[in-house]
């Protein structure tokens, strides 16, 4: 029954109530011409000293309410928030500075929408989260996406070869954190009852030290089986197919990973949650289907304000975990929202369900990154919420000349 309420909530329409008339509104992706971020100069820096302790909750950062009071940023700060590190899988390390192109004056003005108050949580009451343990959705789109991070967070492919997730997963602001020197990738795959003897047979005569290992794991799976048939085979029927599945990754080494500037403190005065995202190039491109990037809109141009995203929570080991939630504030940059969350979803890639241009189709994109929950400084008290990272048409532009390398491809969005 909950396999069947999570395919209804992804696959229909949001509906709204109009003077008491039930209609479908028309929620477009508007393609919009964006920003060009053009390479200038790039140049080699020392080597990082991989030393940082990860911190997966910040505090004392920049939030809504610190915004409300800063004027935007200009265009000569852009250019400095927007460049950009680069470390290499062989720890070496470049700063590229970068220059952006046709931003109207005034585009990056802070606004904020205030929809209802905010609320401390994280989790609280009833969890409205679900573990997708069918192999089904876990393996499919949009879940297959999903990944999880060496460090402990989660992200999501972006194309063949890139990842998008929090930059806080990667660095503290001032140095790159623990065990990001060997940063590894995985992507969720499902080990079957039959896998073992499949995979054997297709390397049979190939490597004779994979076929002996294949065979006593086998061996090994045999014998557990073993004990539990009887009675508790018979009780247990089709069930019995869903506990014979076992969720594990497969993991790939990371060739680079790009974080820009204006996450580094010292830059914007402190850590800056605008700027809580990073790219990750794997080594060896996957065949998974990706997300699309999009545009972040308005809430008002969100179905029912509703956004969703998939990670690997602590709390629910070896399991994907998926939500949905209203969004409630948002500034330029930001959107307060109370989804359910633990530690280890931060990273995930904030997507929704929007019609494609002129078709009748609708289409998911990723328009932010879960940054997670987060403690602000408000008039001087210390206050904690959820947040968001929105992919604005500058981040667009920059994320989208990561995967790219040139700007060509990235005019609109």
């Amino acid at each position: 029954m909950g396999h069947i309420l999570l395919f209804l909530m992804l696959s229909i329409p949001i509906l709204c109530l109009t003077d008491g008339a039930e209609t479908e509104q028309d929620f477009t992706w508007h393609l919009k011409k964006v920003p060009q971020i053009v390479s200038e100069r790039t140049f080699s820096l020392d080597s990082p000293k991989f030393e940082a302790k990860a911190k997966l909750e910040l505090s004392n950062v920049c939030g809504i309410e610190c915004q409300r009071r800063l004027p935007g940023p200009s265009l000569s700060d852009l250019k400095e928030f927007l460049s950009y590190e680069t470390v290499f899988e062989n720890g070496t390390r470049t700063l590229t500075h970068v220059n952006v192109l046709g931003l109207a004056v005034g585009a990056a003005k802070n606004t904020t929408t205030r929809t209802s108050s905010r609320r401390k949580r994280q989790i609280y009451g009833t969890d409205s989260r679900f573990s997708i343990s069918d192999k089904r959705f876990m393996t499919n789109f949009p879940f297959s996406t999903a990944v999880k991070i060496s460090t402990g967070c989660s992200g999501i492919l972006i194309s063949p070869k890139h990842v998008l997730t929090a930059a806080h997963c990667i660095h503290n602001g001032k140095d790159y954190i623990k065990g990001s020197k060997k940063l590894r990738v995985g992507l969720l795959k499902m080990r079957s009852r039959g896998e073992g003897k499949k995979r054997r047979g297709a390397q049979r005569g190939k490597r004779d030290v994979s076929v002996a290992r294949d065979h006593s794991e086998r061996t090994s799976e045999l014998k557990q089986r073993s004990k539990g048939r009887g009675r508790k085979q018979k009780a247990t029927g089709r069930s019995q197919k869903t506990s014979d599945s076992k969720p594990s990754f497969q993991w790939t080494r990371v060739k680079s990973t790009q974080i820009p500037k204006g996450w580094f403190e010292g830059v914007t005065g402190d850590v800056s949650l605008d700027y809580d995202y990073a790219v990750l190039e794997l080594k060896r491109p996957h065949k998974k289907k990706y997300m699309e990037l999009g545009i972040s809109p308005t809430i008002r141009k969100m179905p029912g304000s509703m956004i969703h995203f998939s990670g690997f929570d602590d709390d629910r080991s070896g399991q994907l975990v998926y939500r949905f939630c209203s969004v409630s504030d948002e500034s330029s940059d930001l959107f307060y929202q109370y989804c359910d969350a633990e530690p280890g979803s931060i990273g995930s890639g904030v997507y929704l369900r929007l019609k494609e241009p002129n078709k009748k189709k609708w289409k998911r994109k990723i328009i932010a990154i879960y940054s997670g929950h987060q403690w602000v400084d408000v008039n001087g008290v210390q206050q904690d919420y959820n947040v968001a990272v929105r992919i604005t048409p500058l981040k667009y532009a920059q994320i989208c000349f990561w995967i790219h390398g040139n700007d060509e491809n990235c005019t609109q969005g």
